[in-house]
């Protein structure tokens, strides 16, 4: 693969380039583990690709092929990520002298900005958290979690990595601290409501007696009882929840309580800085996009359409 500059060929790109090439690229990158886990898998599936189809020295074309292949298979913003590390890793290889950056110019997927999952309304959270049953541990817990999910608007992966001792209070109000998108400790907070407060508590004291550094939201589960749940479990339990409350569409998803805390925070009379705050938005044109949203549901452009042509609109001849 890198004839140009050294003697590694594509036969040796998932072997010899996962244990010395990847780690020094690994070390390269500017972020978090997570962040270096990720960009070094979507290049090793680029060079599994490579390996597959026989090419030694990739070009630019080849590039090109192996994105719209993901294209066939792979939602827009799936191959985004692919193609962004596959771009980096270039980039480092020819600031290092090992490949010339064969990606340039490379366009990379187009992703929609628009929300790809749909909002509750606010009878729908309700339908949701009445289907929760607080009898059990697990019940509690799910229920708790919804509810900061759908009043905080906070991102499954800050959910995950919540502690028992990120409950706090500021200026006498009770708050949680969480890692948001991007950063590495927990600098900011969201203020918990008194019934969201409620269901934390009632589920802390279910559990018994906890550490600071014991997981805000645990596995009931028997193999693994008491350890922090992952994203993964998140999405699975609200899922779960929206089903039981006769909700179930590839539109609804954990994601959409983030929706839903924006959508009915500017439903309800709060600014767009407000919820830029509330969703740690660098940019207030992302969450724009909720105020636009509504706009176009609000639209009645097609109702008046309709009562042209069908209602008797009173057109000419």
């Amino acid at each position: 693969m890198y004839t140009e500059y050294t003697t590694t060929t594509p036969a040796t790109c998932s072997a010899e380039l996962s244990s010395e090439l990847f780690a020094r690229w690994a070390a390269y990158i500017d972020g978090s583990e997570r962040t270096r886990d990720t960009y070094t898998r979507n290049v090793k599936h680029f060079a599994e690709w490579l390996s597959v189809h026989g090419i030694t020295q990739p070009t630019r074309a080849d590039v090109i092929a192996y994105r719209d292949e993901l294209a066939q298979e792979h939602k827009p913003a799936t191959v985004h990520g692919y193609i962004v590390a596959v771009k980096l890793f270039f980039q480092w290889l020819a600031s290092e002298g090992l490949y010339q950056n064969i990606t340039e110019r490379v366009k990379n997927a187009k992703v929609d900005p628009y929300h790809k999952k749909d909002p509750l309304t606010s009878k729908q959270a309700g339908k949701v958290l009445d289907s929760l049953n607080l009898e059990t541990l697990a019940g509690l817990r799910d229920y708790a979690l919804i509810c900061v999910m759908l009043t905080t608007g906070l991102r499954t992966k800050s959910i995950e990595l919540a502690n028992v001792g990120d409950l706090g209070t500021v200026q006498g109000l009770p708050v949680l601290y969480y890692q948001g998108k991007g950063h590495t400790e927990k600098a900011d907070f969201v203020k918990l409501s008194e019934p969201v407060r409620a269901a934390l508590s009632r589920y802390l004291q279910a559990r018994g007696d906890l550490l600071p550094s014991s997981p805000l939201f645990a596995s009931t589960a028997n193999r693994n009882g008491g350890e922090r749940i992952t994203t993964r479990s998140i999405s699975r339990i609200v899922k779960n929840a929206l089903r039981a409350a006769g909700l179930s569409s590839e539109r609804l998803t954990a994601h959409s309580l983030r929706h839903t805390a924006a959508t009915l925070a500017i439903q309800n009379g709060a600014t767009l800085q407000e919820v830029q705050q509330l969703l740690g938005h660098k940019n207030i044109s992302i969450t724009m996009i909720y105020l636009h949203d509504l706009e176009r549901a609000r639209n009645s452009s097609a109702d008046r359409i309709t009562a042209a042509i069908f209602g008797g609109g009173g057109e000419q001849e």
